[in-house]
């Protein structure tokens, strides 16, 4: 059988049980998800000199890393060639361009320094999301920045939060695409710390002031994103999943930003995504592999992913929901491992889009549960690889593996030349 026929078998399949894979498809193409560019330099950035401090730590020396914004662009242009669906940019702060001879701080920042990548993002057709990079900087004060005791340290952190919604705000009027800001600190203790609410009343009072910065809230939408614990801020971290859960519910148009790697280890983000969808009109999210911890691995087309992609499909959530990827792995091919992840999340929300959800929750909602299992059983062994071929067809890109064959070309003609 050629792949059109193959297509057709499977569409009639899924036919059966009430679904239009074709629909699903022309569904799919119209959804972003950010690709997050610090995969390619190992969160190195181009502000600062240095390793990385602030609770971030990236494992492996993988021959290749990008060095340079030209770099960095070429290998991101490498993932977008080699992947399907509707991509969106994710920048942090730390990769702002200067000219030659020109360097500002953090709290100084302006839109011309990112008007690179402006342009980059408007030749492809994407919009840029943004993150202010409160890590790797030397004025991050015993491992504090918007819940510091020292006041002029704090105020440091509050000028860049605010640059940052200004330049978030440069994004979206740019590219005609609203830009999400998350604000994700490390702030925190390595041991049991003696005042556990001043830091949070402090990071509380730095983020009402970095949202106090005028914006076009249809253009710019501020998160914040939790924290369990992170490196050397094992005991306590002042951005708790209980903290940023109820800022962005007591203030009105900040969303809940949840990274799966970023709860206990029996916590699963999918529970809690239809949950704060009863709440929240949107929310954002930021798609990782925790292994054990918030290890940012690879992500895989596995059972939480599905899982999550589930969830967003099914609770007709995908204009609700702001998607972005999220993990550094530098022990392997890095353009290997942008592609891998962000075609197994292309996967997931095409997987869920040909889930018969509406007949599952009638059989839930009936009390149906024997015949609900067996539905779903029988679900993972329908032919999604042919409607996943078929997606990949129309988006010019490739199904199988033959696309790591173009990956260990660029990697012999690029990467160990570097």
């Amino acid at each position: 059988m050629t792949q059109q026929e193959r297509y057709e078998a499977a569409k009639n399949r899924y036919a059966g049980i009430g679904v239009d894979t074709d629909a699903a498809i022309a569904q799919l193409k119209e959804v972003p998800v950010s690709l997050h560019c610090w995969q390619g330099d190992d969160v190195t950035g181009f502000d600062h000199v240095g390793p990385l401090t602030g609770g971030i730590q990236v494992t492996g020396n993988y021959p290749g890393k990008a060095r340079t914004p030209e770099e960095l662009m070429q290998d991101m242009d490498e993932v977008l060639r080699l992947t399907p669906g509707k991509k969106k940019l994710n920048l942090h702060a730390s990769y702002a361009i200067f000219e030659e001879g020109e360097h500002v701080d953090r709290d100084k920042l302006e839109p011309k320094h990112f008007a690179k990548w402006v342009a980059f993002a408007k030749e492809r057709n994407m919009g840029i999301d943004f993150n202010p990079t409160f890590f790797s900087h030397d004025k991050i004060k015993d491992g504090l920045t918007l819940s510091s005791p020292d006041e002029e340290t704090r105020r440091f952190w509050i000028d860049h939060g605010k640059a940052c919604i200004r330049i978030s705000e440069y994004f979206a009027k740019e590219t005609g695409v609203p830009c999400v800001m998350n604000i994700w600190t490390g702030d925190g203790y390595k041991d049991i710390p003696a005042d556990r609410m001043g830091p949070r009343l402090r990071y509380k009072d730095s983020i009402e002031q970095i949202l106090s910065e005028p914006f076009d809230r249809k253009l710019v939408k501020p998160c914040v994103e939790s924290k369990v614990f992170g490196i050397g801020v094992e005991s306590y971290t002042a951005g708790s999943g209980e903290f940023t859960l109820t800022f962005a519910a007591t203030h009105e148009g900040c969303l809940p930003l949840m990274d799966n790697g970023h709860y206990h280890p029996t916590e699963v983000v999918s529970d809690k995504i239809p949950t704060l969808l009863c709440f929240f009109p949107e929310i954002a999210l930021h798609i990782t592999r925790p292994v054990r911890w918030d290890s940012d691995h690879v992500v895989l087309f596995d059972d939480e992913t599905k899982e999550m992609a589930k969830e967003i499909v099914r609770n007709d959530a995908l204009s609700r929901v702001y998607m972005a990827l999220d993990y550094f792995d530098a022990g392997i091919n890095r353009i290997s491992a942008w592609t891998v992840g962000f075609r197994s999340w292309q996967k997931a929300l095409l997987s869920a889009l040909c889930t018969p959800n509406r007949k599952l929750k009638e059989l839930q909602d009936q009390n149906s549960l024997s015949e609900m299992m067996v539905l779903q059983e029988e679900l993972k062994t329908y032919p999604f690889g042919d409607i996943w071929e078929e997606y990949c067809r129309q988006c010019g890109v490739s199904a199988g593996s033959e696309w790591f064959e173009e990956v260990k070309k660029y990697e012999a003609e690029v990467l160990l030349k570097r």
